[in-house]
Order: structure tokens, then sequence, then C-alpha cells
């Protein structure tokens, strides 16, 4: 069987990480074991933090609603359970641009969830 030089496959494959690493402080950017290392870790963090984020965005929203529901008399808990009970149906999300760009139309929806808080 002939016999297989990997000079050239190696260093594509070393220049590959270290052109990804770049920019990282100390030997992370110049040594292909370090740049390896922090590659796969900065690949992980980048994969758990895309999910992560989902959490931080649900949690902003909740603290911007709850802003604006205290404005208008009422807590987060109380505005929605006002809101489920008048069959509202509007998600976070939503709720959070209306707080924040349209308070008309959010104290509309806190007095509806005002009157159907004991329904």
């Amino acid at each position: 069987m002939p016999r297989v030089k990997r000079g050239v496959p190696a260093r594509h494959r070393h220049n590959k990480v270290l052109s990804f690493t770049k920019g990282q402080k100390g030997t992370k950017h110049n040594l292909f074991r370090r740049a390896n290392e922090a590659m796969l870790k900065s690949l992980f963090y980048a994969y758990r933090d895309r999910r992560d984020r989902k959490g931080d965005m649900r949690r902003l929203w909740i603290v911007r609603i709850n802003a604006a529901a205290r404005q208008n008399g009422l807590s987060y808990s109380a505005l929605m359970h006002g809101l489920k009970n008048a069959g509202v149906d509007i998600n976070r999300k939503m709720l959070a641009e209306m707080a924040v760009s349209d308070a008309g139309a959010f104290t509309q929806l806190a007095d509806v969830a005002k009157a159907n808080l004991n329904a």
C-alpha cells in the first residue's frame, strides 16, 4: 500500500481552525491545539446560547409587560389572569411591543383585564 503524506490536508485544517479563532487573546489564535480547544468551546457556547436567548427574551417581555401593567394599576399576574378570563389570546411578545410602542391600546387591554379579574 502506498504511503500517504498528510501535510497539505493537515495544514488546510489547521489554517481553517486558526482563521476561526482570529481575534482571540493569547495563544488561542496562534497555536493549533489551543485554538482548536477555543473553537470547540465557542461553538458549544453558540449552540447553548441560541436556546438560552429564547428564555432571555421571554424574561425581557415579562419585565416590560409588568412595568406597563403597574402603570395601569395591575400586577403582571393579575393582568395575565384577567386577559385569560376575558378570552384574549395574545402572546407576551406582542403585549410587550404594545406596552412599549402603543400605550393606549395596552391601557384598553388592561381595562379589559380589570373587568374580567373576578369572572
